[in-house]
């Protein structure tokens, strides 16, 4: 798909990836392969609620899209893998609260982020979260956000 996608995108293409596979990197490496200009990473992650008193799913659907805080540590971990598999950038997206989150993505590898869930709780998170980072970055002095992509230390 990202091929024929491809052919006929006169823009850059930006290929978002779902955390429901087995092998993040082998799909990412697949999509740049094809021509994908960009990786953006995670989806939500598939759930399923429960009514235990009528013992049946909670959505219509059964299942549903899990986002937020909780799927941090997932979309931590699947941006550090398909960084160390990929040359294209990464935009990293996945449980972004504040300034903090948005450094932990981008120590793993993400060159940018989305807010998503966040900015349903409150309608100023990116805002918030932009001056956070300013702050921190004038705290520690560091003057190039970009010195933070890829140097998680393993």
């Amino acid at each position: 798909i990202t091929r024929q996608v491809k052919a006929v995108c006169d823009v850059p293409l930006i290929v978002k990836l779902s955390p429901n596979v087995t092998d993040i990197k082998e799909i990412a490496m697949a999509v740049e392969e094809a021509g994908a200009d960009c990786i953006s990473l995670i989806n939500t992650i598939t759930g399923l609620a429960i009514d235990l008193d009528r013992r049946t799913p909670i959505l219509a659907n059964v299942t549903g899209g899990l986002s937020g805080p909780a799927v941090k540590p997932v979309a931590l971990r699947m941006v550090h893998e398909v960084y160390n598999s990929v040359h294209v950038p990464i935009i990293g997206m996945g449980g972004i609260t504040c300034a903090k989150d948005v450094l932990e993505f981008m120590v793993c590898g993400a060159r940018a982020v989305m807010v998503g869930t966040a900015n349903i709780m409150n309608p100023y998170a990116c805002l918030n979260i932009v001056r956070e980072m300013e702050a921190y970055l004038a705290e520690k002095q560091i003057e190039d956000i970009n010195s933070f992509v890829g140097t998680l230390k393993i």
